[in-house]
């Protein structure tokens, strides 16, 4: 069943598949003078709830894919931090508790660069060097 639904999202999300639907539409409005008004409201309201399905499918696909190439440059950079792969499956709360963490940094960071006067990018690093060196250093 999903397969045939991933398939018709796609149909439909393309030019035939709106032609398709636009055609059926005009179908159901050109029937309206022989009083086939509830049959008309019943196709609209069924392309209607077909339209919602497709843009849904299509967003879930869409979100995903990019959910799967941040995970793999999250993955693939070094300095980046692992923890946030995954992150689109956890709860609101949890999500926003980490992206409340994540701005707290960020701020940190914009504070620290303009005290050492260089780009917030530099400051970062400058950081993540200073970290690397004393996890470094308590290892030893």
């Amino acid at each position: 069943m999903n397969r045939f639904l991933f398939v018709m999202a796609d149909f439909l999300s393309r030019p035939p598949g709106f032609y398709v639907l636009i055609a059926a539409m005009i179908a159901c409005t050109a029937m309206v003078p022989f009083g086939l008004t509830n049959v008309i409201t019943y196709a609209l309201s069924v392309a209607a709830i077909v339209i919602t399905g497709v843009v849904l499918i299509q967003g879930y696909r869409d979100t995903a894919a990019i959910h799967a190439k941040l995970d793999e440059i999250i993955v693939a950079l070094k300095e980046t931090r692992n923890n946030v792969v995954g992150l689109e499956h956890a709860e609101p709360e949890e999500i926003k508790a980490h992206l409340g963490r994540l701005e707290l940094e960020a701020a940190a960071a914009d504070q620290e660069a303009e005290h050492e006067g260089v780009t917030p990018a530099i400051a970062k690093r400058n950081k993540m060097r200073r970290q690397r060196s004393r996890n470094v250093e308590s290892r030893s």
